[in-house]
């Protein structure tokens, strides 16, 4: 069984490539089109005020126990957890978020395929073969997304073999600023056209009569789930922290990076998506809610560009899609390396081969995926939307009653002097132990109910 002195295990080669990936793994296709959509349906500014303080409140509090957890074991999720608990209810939650992030990433394979096929739809659509278009285009096209999906499994699995600083750090230090700055781009060109205006004012001017328990509900599963919490990703990316890096402070890092690109999308999105309707393109549905926000991309937005028509139009909509694609890698690739650092540690297989053996049990589900789309939903239910704040309640009750907040307190004091003294420090212990378990039960208990109506 490998250890943490194992070479082949490695660590971040500075604080910001900790940030970028850990940003990077929150960062997804979700922040670039569920957010939005999620803003646009709740009461736009109103939503995003309430969602700001469940990130703080929430979504903090636990990336800062899973990053620690990471660091003190040095270690995968079922190694973390087991080395801190020989009780076994530790290797449950381990386990559980292994298999979180191996059945998410093969139906978000297939999502993140579209995203490249989107790509050569746009291109055969502007050369006129409406032929190919509309097969790239067809999204429960078995063979086209069987093939797509492998490309990016591929890419992911590409980018996992270079390991922690050669593979991971290396890339997402290059797609982070590459994604930043090609939504600017596109967020200054939206900003031109005709109906941009009132997009901008639903995103930025809150309504706060809107503000149901409903809305914060939505709003504290988004920031759960946008944080990428409860599937062992941060525990994992934490492992590879050395003990002189401030856990609360780089936690809080990549809460700011994380809130501040939704919050960017949400300017991208909503603005265009008001754009298209000033253009006649229809967002809202027959009883006024807004359309899936599948059909928002993939259908609407892409009438959008053609509408702009021109070299212009098609080099938007590629440079659109192409932003999805890089939403989508760099949050595969924390999806992928959670198992695979499993398989590494637990059963002493190199990193090559592990990413391998993993990516290929991912890729066989995926597949099966690819030719019945309609398993996305029961995957996400299961998956996403249950086992998520599922993997999060353990979590914060492992460490608050488990493993203690003294424990990990003292663990935090490396990188940060005087951990203990500290009122935020406290504060946070205070909230592992009460308030997160509260609330994520809430949003739990909410969700399984609505899904079993």
């Amino acid at each position: 069984m490998a250890t943490i002195e194992t070479p082949s295990r490695g660590t971040w080669n500075s604080k910001l490539g900790f940030i970028l990936a850990a940003a990077g793994s929150a960062v997804g296709l979700g922040n670039i089109w569920g957010y939005p959509t999620q803003v646009a349906d709740n009461g736009g500014a109103a939503f995003i005020l309430v969602y700001l303080v469940c990130c703080i409140l929430v979504g903090l509090p636990v990336m800062i126990a899973e990053i620690t957890i990471g660091r003190k074991t040095g270690k995968n999720p079922v190694g973390a957890f087991k080395s801190l608990d020989s009780s076994g209810f530790g290797a449950i939650i381990g386990y559980w978020g292994v298999l979180c992030g191996m059945m998410i990433l093969a139906f978000y394979l297939v999502i993140s395929g579209w995203t490249l096929a989107y790509v050569f739809e746009e291109i055969f659509k502007y050369s006129g073969n409406s032929e190919l278009s509309a097969w790239f285009g067809q999204l429960d096209n078995g063979p086209k997304n069987a093939i797509f999906t492998i490309v990016f499994m591929l890419f992911t699995i590409g980018i996992i073999n270079g390991g922690v600083s050669g593979g991971i750090e290396r890339a997402t230090k290059v797609l982070m600023p590459f994604l930043i700055f090609i939504l600017v781009a596109m967020i200054i060109y939206v900003f031109t056209l005709e109906g941009s205006a009132e997009g901008i004012r639903q995103y930025v001017l809150p309504d706060f009569s809107l503000i149901s328990g409903d809305l914060i509900l939505s709003a504290m599963g988004q920031a759960f789930f946008s944080l990428s919490l409860g599937m062992g990703a941060l525990i994992t990316y934490g492992s590879y922290l050395k003990k002189n890096q401030n856990v609360m402070e780089s936690a809080t890092y990549v809460t700011v990076v994380d809130i501040g690109i939704a919050f960017i999308a949400g300017l991208l999105v909503i603005p265009a998506m008001y754009v298209a309707l000033n253009q006649g393109i229809m967002i809202f549905g027959a009883d006024g809610d807004l359309i899936s926000s599948v059909a928002l991309v993939f259908t609407v937005l892409p009438q959008l560009f053609e509408n702009i028509g021109g070299p212009l139009g098609l080099f938007i909509s590629i440079s659109f899609f192409l932003l999805l694609g890089l939403a989508a890698l760099t949050s595969s690739i924390s999806l992928l390396e959670v198992p695979v650092s499993y398989v590494i540690d637990e059963h002493g297989i190199k990193r090559k081969k592990a990413s391998l053996i993993v990516g290929g049990i991912v890729l066989f589900f995926a597949l099966i995926i690819s030719f019945d789309i309609g398993l996305i939903d029961i995957f996400v239910n299961i998956f996403n939307e249950i086992g998520l704040p599922l993997g999060g309640l353990m979590t914060c009750i492992f460490l608050g009653w488990v493993w203690k907040t003294g424990n990990a307190i003292t663990e935090l004091e490396n990188g940060m002097p005087g951990a203990a003294n500290s009122s935020f420090v406290k504060l946070w212990a205070f909230f592992i132990m009460y308030i997160c378990p509260v609330l994520i039960s809430i949003v739990f208990i909410t969700t399984v109910l609505n899904l079993i109506r």
